[in-house]
């Protein structure tokens, strides 16, 4: 077919030109138009006279223009097509699971039902960071059709990215450049792969040429692989680095930190930046063999120590009176924050960074928990203790931690140690799995579930006997104490998630309805039987998708 040049936009939208292939005397669009809006009977298309078939003779007219006009067109270039999507050699979901995963994208975003009632129906957002690192666990890939859906979650919930992302692997980098709303995706890997941490080349030249995120992440790998590595690599360069850059990176060396660090880390107190000096300041109060924690000892144990003059053994506080150089260069922030005593300021400040190592010489070869149990003078005890827990978090000192920590079975305000839970949650993190969960599970045993929630949370998944079996006898007593059971709710969201699937089947007989106390709140019985029992299907839909993960045979929910 003969091509005709190229028309111009407004030409071919106003038919001020000639229609390509028009015959020589054919109306133009313009024509046509006028037309139209005034009427055949008052202006016909040119060569067509007036009468019933100007109408038609207008719109067979109209359909030639525009066939003449769209077969005259010569296509645009054509756009560059992308880059092949990168290969993911991770095996496949299990047809099961790949379901599975399906309905729980689906269910995220369910409408909550009517009433604010959940019913007996598990709640798949709930389920789905579980089923997420269960598969991350097994090496699987995501399916390429559930990429879009994963993305999306992603995007909604900050908590599923991590898992999420290592599910869509290097697919679901290269489908993330292509929608804005996935730009999140490419942040911590700039959108393509990390070299081999043991290919110099290849990490030198990423860490020379790449964005910044990809540096952060390079970084990050690098150290994980070797912390020595690491660090040389950040030191190579380390003076020309930005400010916000120096403290990005610096934040990396928490992970495998050791006393290898502690020189790098001692250069870097002298830094421009305020926020990187206090940021190297409290990496090296985490190394209780550090210089730091020991100028930090040396400036502690001149405020606090045994108070000569009691009657009794006791601690005496005399908190610092000035903050002065070196203690600025070391870490301490001289001005506090709003309503807070500058003297009690720096005294927190000293202590939570000195060495753990320093208070049992201090105090004539006792204990940590003879220590803590000591008295404090002048009101100093909470400032003392609360300091103490920092130092035992940042130290990951468990000693310390049982001794703040006290006896479970004891009332937190009576005993010794910090009445917080907040940093009771704090200590117990720095516990073995089993030991955390026996402490916790000997709490509820003592003082019920009312308190217990923060120290739940910081239990690892799924919760290690005892403590499932406190928490189900703790619901059990609430429910026949007579009170609503979304009084518990939260301790019952963190149960679906967290109890072992082994436990439905006690769970089954508390399901079922009891007859209701005289005392009783109305109608709690049958809202104890529904939570109960929506806690059942929750723990066997649990068990289910790590069987279908597995490959085992499909089973009904």
């Amino acid at each position: 077919m003969q091509t005709t040049e190229p028309q111009t936009e407004a030409a071919r939208s106003t038919g001020a030109e000639p229609a390509p292939g028009a015959a020589p005397g054919a109306p133009g669009w313009e024509e046509l138009v006028a037309s139209a809006l005034l009427g055949t009977d008052r202006r016909p298309p040119a060569g067509t006279p007036r009468g019933p078939a100007a109408a038609g003779a207008l719109l067979d007219a109209a359909a030639r223009r525009t066939l003449r006009r769209r077969a005259g067109l010569r296509p645009g270039p054509a756009a560059v097509p992308p880059a092949p999507a990168p290969d993911d050699p991770r095996p496949a979901l299990p047809e099961a699971a790949r379901r599975r995963l399906d309905l729980l994208l689906a269910g995220r975003a369910a409408p909550a039902p009517p009433g604010g009632r959940r019913g007996v129906v598990p709640d798949l957002a709930e389920l789905l960071p579980q089923w997420l690192a269960m598969a991350d666990e097994r090496g699987y890939r995501a399916p390429h059709a559930a990429l879009p859906a994963l993305l999306d979650a992603a995007r909604a919930r900050t908590d599923l990215r991590p898992r999420a992302l290592a599910l869509a692997g290097p697919r679901g980098l290269w489908l993330a450049g292509f929608n804005p709303d996935w730009r999140f995706a490419l942040r911590g890997r700039a959108g393509g792969a990390l070299p081999d941490p043991g290919d110099a080349a290849a990490v030198r030249e990423l860490w020379e040429e790449g964005l910044f995120a990809e540096r952060v992440a390079l970084l990050g790998a690098v150290r994980a692989w070797d912390p020595a590595a690491g660090r040389a690599l950040l030191a190579g360069g380390w003076a020309g680095e930005r400010a916000e850059d120096r403290l990005m990176f610096l934040d990396s060396l928490r992970s495998g930190l050791s006393a290898a660090d502690e020189e790098f880390l001692e250069e870097a107190l002298a830094d421009r930046s305020r926020n990187v000096r206090a940021t190297a300041a409290e990496l090296l109060s985490a190394l209780p063999g550090s210089a730091l924690a020991g100028r930090m000892a040396a400036r502690a144990v001149s405020c606090v120590g045994p108070d000569r003059t009691a009657a009794e053994p006791t601690i005496a506080v005399e908190a610092p009176h000035e903050c002065d150089e070196g203690m600025r260069r070391d870490g301490i922030v001289a001005v506090p924050p709003s309503g807070r005593g500058e003297r009690s300021w720096w005294l927190g400040q000293l202590v939570e960074s000195a060495s753990l190592s320093c208070w049992p010489d201090r105090f004539g070869g006792r204990t940590p928990e003879e220590i803590v149990a000591l008295p404090v003078a002048d009101d100093w005890r909470t400032e003392l203790h609360a300091a103490w827990c920092r130092a035992a978090v940042r130290q990951r000192d468990a000693v310390w931690s049982r001794a703040l920590l006290g006896a479970p079975s004891v009332p937190p305000a009576t005993g010794p140690g910090t009445s917080s839970l907040a940093e009771r949650a704090q200590l117990l993190s720095t516990l073995g799995v089993r030991e955390r969960a026996g402490w916790v599970a000997a709490f509820v045993a003592a003082h019920g579930l009312s308190e217990a929630f923060q120290l739940l949370g910081v239990c690892a998944v799924p919760w290690a006997e005892p403590l499932g079996e406190a928490v189900i006898d703790a619901l059990d007593t609430a429910r026949d104490a007579g009170s609503y059971p979304w009084s518990f709710s939260g301790v019952m969201g963190l149960a679906e998630r967290c109890l072992s699937p082994s436990a439905a089947r006690r769970l089954e007989a508390l399901a079922a309805a009891a007859p209701e106390a005289e005392d009783a709140a109305p109608g709690a019985g049958a809202y104890w039987s529904e939570a109960f029992r929506r806690l059942v299907a929750t723990l066997d839909l649990r068990a289910l998708m790590r069987a279908e993960l597995d490959g085992a045979p499909p089973a009904a929910v």
